[in-house]
């Protein structure tokens, strides 16, 4: 029995092999830097940017919100830096699914890549309805009035719609034949949008510093009273003003507000969806998704100061902030140009959570986690298209018929656990013997692009690492010493076991720890010690496990790009994201337990057996372990030195 529950246990951890094929990818290398960057910032820099702001400072931060956007943009680049290592490492498509399937195992891939999934379907059916809604807010209502005179739906229980959403229905069918037709075509309508609303956001920036006044960052109780009495309104000081100045609801207001702004960052990504499309993957996927997150930032950050210095932060409209700022200072035309750029930043929004999907699909279904017919690729437009088409159809109904304000909070968890499991990949690669990329010196990664190879550093450090992973042995027996004090500078089999074993009971911890923080935080403000008691006990075993793993001895495999501070970015990462998702509501859980049981049953009864890796293995182990040292990943055509590197002990 005990032999049973083994094998079954490493059915469900054994990692995805990156191996050489014959062909390099059967997608187009068309994609440049600018091409990513565009990507990402047009899929991050939604509409949020028109009113989010508007919320966050009216309800929890006042003038402080730029403050709210600092501590949400560096909490998004922790994610977003370890993106960028893997993009460095993995230029294969699959993002945080295949990332998770060559670190951790395949369960934890089939979970990320199908909660990706979620993700990006409710995220494309909502962002459809708020354009269709705010370009019926331009036509002053027509066309909601007359589909709920015509065709309401009026079903109980909240889950279909009011009525059917015909214009959200054509618009994703649209951009599902754009994505379908090919990469170019979409990455040129994407950076046209982009650039239209970058264009219009700096319009607002420079507008508001013009038209601002630096009194309304230093507002007292006399200004509200004022406006009170001007308004004939009820005072409601505490819940409208708070203290007045610069931050009015204090420090708790800050972080809950960055708690807020830190969805605003999510989308980028989708670039690391591209790794098989991009001339220059290993460089252009980190250099992608670090500069798109500081524009997003620099974006929102002068937004929300000229929003604040525009208005009192207590009259902001929390529908349509900025028109109603453009009314206040007199330029009340100006909202024409904002409506503009908002429905940009929706179509790139949209675009952006369309053009990910169907490649984590395409992924999944080539490992045969999913039914295989999905990873087809057109040898035209060499792209997905089956899964493009199927996802489109999908989305575009739950846009037509859903209410999906109940289900935007699951986008949350799939995009949240997600990072976390990036985070961690990160964290124990970093620690392991050997490589992912390449460690012989004969061996170099070539990529094709536009018909010319060219040569890739994936590892100069490989001379060195191999040998000395050729005068020590790869494993040692294990003892207490070796938590504190390793043997060897560099990594051991032994020394990655215990950073794997390390890295997993700090998962727990936090998990326990943010649970305990989610739902108890006001009697842990209050000393309550039969909260504080665990907390610190928590955190004192936390940090016992950092200390481990800093321990440990770092490898030397040199790539494009690495994420600093190792280890404590990684797992500052994970902890806010776990705390972020702790947050959620029970109903929330609920619904993703509902999509996981599905899941599970598509993965029990079809992925588990019709896997790939099920199919190396069993066929006398064709490639070797992902991990496996001195085992180079891509490479050309058999020489007498791969055979001889392959050889070595």
């Amino acid at each position: 029995m005990a032999s049973k529950l083994s094998s079954f246990g490493k059915i469900l951890l054994r990692r995805r092999a990156l191996h050489s094929s014959g062909e390099e990818t059967r997608f187009a290398r068309c994609l440049s830097t600018l091409d990513l960057i565009a990507l990402g910032v047009g899929a991050t820099l939604g509409a949020g940017v028109y009113v989010l702001a508007g919320e966050v400072a009216r309800e929890k931060a006042g003038p402080a919100i730029v403050l709210c956007f600092l501590i949400a943009a560096l909490s998004s680049m922790l994610a977003g830096l370890c993106y960028a290592e893997f993009g460095a490492r993995v230029p294969k498509t699959g993002s945080a699914y295949l990332y998770s399937y060559v670190t951790v195992g395949e369960i934890w891939a089939f979970i990320t890549g199908w909660n990706l999934i979620l993700s990006y379907v409710i995220g494309t059916a909502s962002v459809a309805r708020a354009w269709s809604s705010t370009f019926d807010n331009l036509v002053e209502q027509k066309i909601s009035d007359f589909f709920k005179a015509s065709m309401a739906m009026k079903v109980p229980g909240n889950v279909l719609a009011d009525y059917p959403d015909l214009f959200a229905l054509i618009l994703v069918l649209l951009l599902t034949g754009l994505l379908a037709f090919g990469v170019n075509e979409s990455a040129l309508v994407n950076k046209i949008f982009t650039c239209i609303n970058l264009v219009v956001l700096c319009f607002v920036i420079i507008s508001g510093f013009v038209k601002g006044d630096s009194v309304n960052w230093n507002l007292k109780q006399e200004d509200y009273f004022s406006f009170i009495n001007k308004t004939n309104r009820s005072d409601k000081i505490e819940e409208e003003f708070g203290v007045g100045g610069f931050s009015p609801f204090g420090l708790t207001g800050v972080l809950s507000g960055a708690a807020t702004c830190f969805y605003a960052f999510v989308g980028f990504d989708c670039i690391a969806t591209t790794s098989e499309e991009a001339k220059n993957p290993m460089r252009s996927i980190p250099v992608g998704i670090v500069a798109s997150l500081l524009i997003c930032f620099f974006a929102y950050f002068g937004v929300s100061a000229s929003l604040t210095l525009m208005m009192p932060y207590y009259q902001l409209n929390t529908q349509s902030p900025l028109p109603e700022a453009f009314t206040y200072v007199g330029w009340a035309p100006a909202r024409y140009i904002v409506a503009v750029g908002s429905l940009c930043a929706l179509s790139t929004s949209l675009l952006g959570s369309m053009f990910p999907m169907p490649r984590v699909i395409y992924a999944m279904a080539e490992d045969g986690l999913l039914f295989r017919v999905l990873s087809r690729v057109n040898t035209r437009t060499k792209t997905p298209l089956l899964a493009t088409i199927v996802s489109g159809i999908v989305a575009s109904l739950m846009a037509f018929l859903f209410d999906l304000a109940a289900l935007v909070d699951l986008m949350s968890i799939g995009t949240l656990l997600a990072y976390s499991l990036v985070a961690i990949c990160v964290l124990i690669l970093r620690y392991q013997p050997g490589s992912l990329t390449s460690s012989s010196q004969t061996e170099k990664l070539v990529e094709l692009v536009e018909g010319e190879k060219v040569a890739v550093n994936g590892g100069d450090s490989g001379d060195e690492y191999g040998m000395e992973t050729e005068e020590r042995p790869l494993r040692e027996a294990f003892t207490a010493k070796l938590l504190f004090c390793p043997s060897v500078q560099i990594p051991t089999q032994t020394s990655g076991n215990i950073v794997y074993a390390t890295t997993a009971i700090i998962s727990v911890l936090m998990v326990i720890l943010c649970v305990i923080l989610a739902n108890c935080l006001s009697q842990l403000l209050s000393g309550n010690a039969v909260v504080v008691v665990p907390c610190v006990i928590l955190t004192l075993l936390c940090s016992v496990c950092v200390v481990i793993i800093w321990r440990q001895p770092e490898s030397k495999e040199a790539l494009t790009f690495k994420v600093p501070l190792l280890p404590w970015l990684p797992l500052f990462s994970v902890f806010v994201n776990i705390y972020l998702m702790m947050q959620l509501d029970l109903g929330t859980w609920c619904r993703f337990t509902v999509w996981m049981v599905i899941g599970f049953g598509i993965y029990f009864f079809y992925g588990i057996k019709n896997s790939s890796e099920a199919a190396n293995r069993s066929s006398n182990r064709k490639y070797e372990p992902a991990l496996q040292p001195k085992s180079p990943i891509y490479k050309g055509a058999p020489t007498d030195s791969d055979v001889e590197v392959g050889s070595s002990p």
